[in-house]
């Protein structure tokens, strides 16, 4: 292609030069570390470009302050061959078939990791960073310590990843993830479980309420009841199939007849039960069942569907008819240290059985020493 004409400008080392379509391309001379460069600044149009703006990219090319083209160039070819902790994260996501907690790691991502790590390899990370972050969810943001121990867990999984996949080196130190008391169990008393019932009732949205009975009447986790398909009920048997639920095999809980009644009242509309968008999987229901929560004034840190299945736990291990092991089975839980929080509650229960048996006795004793009263007499 033949060269085209040059035209210099009032700027020393700026010129330009007209395009086919008669717009000005502005080029920069200047020398660095004894080497003569020439290089575009951009276009009059395409880059709002002008020659006063080419002579200060020029100074700051000859200052350092601003890396050459070249430079730019091979800086963007490193990083597309380095594994960042961005490139990790979607590599991560993307050999992942089933991942249950996606859209909360992605939020966790974007939201508390991304800004600090993105463009940095595992190697690169220093503990520093890592207490800056955590910090900065904690006092800054507010957050719960929860929320800090999934976010830096998250951070691990994802560098431990690239390292098991041989993409990356080792990170050089151990995150230390926060210890969380997380065995929090919730309840209702009579009266506010009755405020729920009628809040329920008159509420307008078509599956808040309902999802808020099925986690009362069967203990299901939020995340079962939005994977939750017709096909995974069986009304003639009286069990509801459990597909991929929090410990990973495919459970098996019963059906009792509230439940029956519930779940024949929902028009089926979708292959889920509690469909999403265009019948799709539902992600989230957070801000309809809360304002249940609100119109029936429980407490604000009571869980408006995860605290329901504590109240469903708590009401059979209160009632002294259900042995912890048959809660486990019936809460899914793969540890029974969880289904241990429970414990106090069925003690309590055999605790007032062994008061009706001393009362029993008691009565017993005090007719008999009646009858002999009165026989001595």
């Amino acid at each position: 292609m033949p060269s085209k004409d040059r035209f210099k400008t009032k700027y020393p080392g700026v010129f330009y030069v007209l395009s086919d379509e008669g717009e000005k391309l502005f080029r920069i001379r200047y020398r660095k570390d004894g080497k003569l460069i020439e290089e575009n600044a951009g276009h009059q149009i395409k880059n709002d470009m002008t020659s006063a703006k080419a002579a200060n990219i020029r100074v700051e090319r000859i200052k350092g302050h601003k890396p050459t083209n070249t430079e730019k160039r091979a800086s963007l070819r490193a990083i597309k061959t380095r594994w960042t902790i961005d490139k990790l994260w979607e590599e991560y996501k993307g050999t992942k078939t089933e991942y249950k907690g996606k859209t909360q790691d992605e939020n966790r991502y974007k939201n508390h990791l991304q800004t600090t790590f993105q463009n940095k390899e595992p190697k690169d990370i220093v503990p520093l960073d890592v207490d800056r972050v955590r910090l900065a969810m904690l006092n800054k943001k507010k957050l719960s310590p929860q929320t800090v121990k999934l976010t830096l867990s998250l951070l691990r999984r994802i560098c431990n990843f690239g390292y098991r996949k041989r993409l990356c080196g080792p990170l050089p130190f151990s995150i230390e993830i926060p210890k969380v008391n997380n065995l929090k169990t919730e309840d209702l008393t009579t009266e506010q479980l009755t405020a729920l019932l009628k809040a329920i009732e008159t509420d307008k949205h078509p599956q808040a309420g309902n999802m808020m009975l099925l986690a009362l009447y069967t203990g299901m986790r939020r995340g079962e009841m939005f994977r939750l398909k017709w096909e995974h009920i069986d009304f003639k048997k009286g069990f509801i199939n459990l597909v991929n639920p929090k410990g990973g095999k495919d459970q098996q809980i019963p059906m009792n007849d509230a439940t029956r009644q519930l779940l024949k009242s929902i028009e089926e509309t979708s292959e889920h039960v509690f469909p999403g968008r265009k019948g799709k999987q539902r992600v989230e229901i957070h801000r309809a069942v809360n304002e249940i929560k609100d119109a029936a004034d429980l407490p604000k840190d009571f869980r408006a569907l995860h605290g329901l299945r504590h109240v469903y736990a708590s009401m059979l291990a209160s009632s002294g008819q259900v042995d912890l092991l048959t809660l486990q089975r019936l809460l899914t839980h793969k540890d029974p240290k969880m289904t241990m929080r429970y414990a106090h509650l069925r003690d309590e229960a055999l605790k007032r059985g062994a008061d009706i048996a001393g009362e029993i006795i008691g009565n017993a004793l005090s007719s008999s020493e009646g009858e002999k009263k009165e026989s001595n007499s």
